[in-house]
């Protein structure tokens, strides 16, 4: 991955008389020349001088950041998961091609949400990042997505909350506390331009003039709704404080906006993507997307990201493939069909392999991007053909965990563990207070340890 640069004036803490001549760079240092502002990377400069212990330690600390890909027509399993368990397994066809970054990730086998018989046989993708139940019956309704619970518990100071990213349409991993599904990206030159590309001094007034009248309006809102709160009963004012404290946490993030609004966007040193036409060429599709998750993460521009790696009914763009993928995933155990699906899986993990070693590649305070990013790949099925949502294929990789492990998290079929006990134990791992998650019984799964 190519590196990038920023900008922002660097803030020298030596304005004052003091025992000590270590400059203090602000986390958020830029350098500024030829009409451009490049931001810096971590550096030692930006522990503060006189720190405590305590406070030298958080500001050493890497941001923390988390990345989740679902491939929604499934990962053939025997084609993925060893049959060792711990380290000494054998690389299978879809794990060789991350042999370089073996001890970077975890393949994780055995764990699955409950009751995720649903509407179809694909809407167990709804609730990947859920957990919640049978999804799209009558009165269903989602949850908050783990990524979206992450941001809500760290407050990540960034100029996007999360990236939400979907190979081939506007729905994402994505939903908010209120079970919306949150729009996504599916154009790499608009997210390039959208992280990196400044608008003019009309444009800024313009945004920042919007993200005024949006807070105008939710004040507005806010006041006709405390008119008629005294004539609720006790469930309807429990149901508008409810609204009140969405309000206030929206008219948080327009301020917040408002801020980053007229804050020059980072510099980085590569070309604008130019968009795949070709709908079917969903490997470059999906390239253009990694990278631009690398540099996103590289200039802190986001630490939450969620990419919906869509498969089609259609013929992928992939040398030895003439088949409709869905139908390829609908094998039903023929032996031709899996060969196909291979080829297109296999690419897919290809893929996963370059995009964890651009982010190991990327150094950053004393260890690599990777070390300080959790990413979550896998799938909502565990058996595509049968539409079966148990034993579902989970690659865990760098953010501290120990790794190079095949960990049997849970037995076979209705034994498996809970998918959402990883959540939590990725949560906390990240610092974030959450107690339980979804259908979660626990706060870690079996043999997946931190580093």
């Amino acid at each position: 991955m190519t590196s990038f640069r920023s900008t922002q004036p660097a803030q020298n803490s030596m304005q004052t008389p003091s025992f000590t001549t270590k400059a203090h760079l602000s986390r958020r240092s830029f350098l500024r020349g030829a009409g451009a502002l490049v931001a810096l990377p971590w550096l030692e400069a930006m522990v503060p001088a006189l720190a405590t212990r305590a406070q030298a330690a958080e500001a050493m600390r890497a941001p923390r950041r988390f990345v989740a890909i679902n491939h929604g027509l499934g990962i053939h399993g025997p084609f993925l998961f060893p049959k060792e368990e711990g380290a000494g397994y054998a690389l299978t066809p879809y794990l060789e091609p991350l042999g370089e970054v073996r001890s970077q990730f975890s393949l994780i086998s055995g764990l699955s949400h409950e009751e995720q018989n649903g509407a179809n046989g694909h809407t167990s993708e709804l609730t990947w990042l859920t957990g919640a139940k049978h999804p799209g019956l009558p009165g269903f309704r989602n949850s908050i997505s783990i990524d979206q619970l992450l941001i809500e518990k760290l407050n990540p100071d960034t100029r996007f909350l999360s990236l939400l990213l979907n190979t081939s349409g506007s729905d994402s991993m994505s939903w908010s506390a209120n079970g919306v599904n949150l729009p996504a990206e599916t154009s790499p030159a608009k997210v390039f331009q959208m992280l990196f590309v400044n608008g003019t001094a009309a444009d800024v007034q313009n945004q920042v003039r919007g993200l005024q009248r949006g807070r105008s309006v939710l004040d507005t809102v806010r006041a006709q709704a405390k008119d008629f709160e005294r004539d609720l009963g006790a469930r309807d004012r429990e149901k508008l404080d409810q609204y009140f404290t969405g309000v206030r946490e929206l008219e948080g993030r327009l301020k917040a906006g408002e801020a980053w609004a007229v804050k020059p966007k980072p510099s980085v040193a590569v070309k604008a993507p130019v968009d795949v036409a070709d709908r079917t060429d969903v490997i470059a599709r999906t390239r253009l997307l990694h990278e631009l998750i690398v540099l996103a993460l590289q200039t802190d521009s986001t630490r939450f990201i969620t990419l919906k790696a869509s498969g089609m009914n259609a013929v992928p763009k992939i040398e030895g493939v003439s088949s409709d993928w869905h139908n390829l995933s609908h094998h039903g155990l023929d032996e031709k069909k899996i060969d196909e699906l291979k080829l297109i899986e296999r690419a897919e993990f290809v893929e996963i392999a370059r995009l964890l070693g651009s982010l190991k590649a990327a150094g950053e305070g004393g260890g690599t991007l990777l070390d300080h990013t959790v990413v979550l790949a896998g799938s909502n099925l565990g058996n595509a053909s049968s539409h079966s949502w148990r034993d579902l294929p989970v690659l865990l990789a760098g953010g501290g965990f120990r790794h190079g492990n095949h960990v049997v998290a849970g037995g076979a079929g209705t034994q498996n563990a809970r998918l959402a006990n990883l959540f939590v134990q990725i949560a906390r791992h990240l610092g974030a207070p959450v107690p339980h998650f979804g259908s979660s019984t626990g706060d870690s799964v079996k043999g997946l340890a931190s580093a």
